[in-house]
């Protein structure tokens, strides 16, 4: 029968990878661990330094912008607008659309929840420590609300990797998964970075948003998974059988 498929079918992809639940909670422990030292350090002003040698590295001139031509300033508010919120929803929403197309519904309701629960922790994150941004260098951006953490390194960090994790399940190949999820954690931590550069939040703030939100996704591919998965299992179920109460 294979031989007869027409070439415009389509075949979703077996499902062929999940993160191990210990390896997920390893990194979210570890990521959560480097998040609560941020807020100590904080809280006890002790990142000076670090702000600032930072916040003033590769900068010149008395107006303190940073060096290099308009076209990589100009770079960096595109990589910056990746963690916005249009732009991030925009992306996540495709995600979704697309995982729903290849019928990876476990895949597609664990998105979902991870991103929804990275908004209610990030936020409670706001709350718990907040500050205002930095003013001794210029913002090339336009900012609002408080520094700490910076939530778009959280959410950049929670809404990416949990997409690459998402979508390296649809390969049996430890090399693509690496691929997959490390571009995540690549796109995310650039992100981060972009904020430091556009003067908008000190390092402390990206740090500490990148470490919270990464903890959190791999934290809710560990606790969210069994309920994801008897949801996806539970559609399946009632499309065989509508009768299945």
């Amino acid at each position: 029968m294979d031989g007869h498929r027409s070439p415009e079918t389509i075949i979703p992809p077996a499902r062929g990878w999940r993160i191990s639940p210990l390896h997920a909670t390893i990194a979210a422990a570890l990521c959560w661990i480097g998040f609560a030292g941020m807020v100590w350090l904080v809280e006890n002003g002790r990142t000076g330094a670090l702000d600032s040698i930072g916040l003033l590295f590769w900068r010149t001139g008395a107006d303190l912008r940073p060096a290099g031509p308009e076209w990589l300033l100009e770079a960096v508010r595109d990589v910056t607008a990746l963690g916005g919120v249009l732009l991030r929803h925009v992306i996540a929403a495709g995600a979704l659309i697309a995982l729903l197309f290849l019928k990876l519904r476990r895949e597609a309701l664990l998105l979902v929840g991870t991103i929804m629960g990275g908004w209610i922790a990030n936020s409670l994150a706001k709350l718990l420590v907040g500050r205002d941004r930095p003013t001794i260098v210029p913002h090339l951006t336009d900012a609002g609300g408080q520094s700490f953490p910076s939530g778009h390194s959280f959410n950049s960090a929670v809404v990416y990797i949990a997409i690459g994790l998402a979508f390296a399940a649809m390969s049996h190949r430890r090399d693509v998964r690496w691929t997959i999820v490390g571009g995540a954690v690549l796109l995310s931590l650039l992100v981060a970075g972009s904020r430091v550069w556009l003067g908008v939040h000190f390092p402390s703030d990206v740090i500490a948003g990148w470490l919270g939100g990464a903890g959190w996704a791999f934290a809710a591919s560990a606790l969210l998974y069994r309920p994801a998965k008897a949801a996806a299992e539970s559609e399946v179920a009632e499309e065989l059988d509508p009768t299945t109460p």
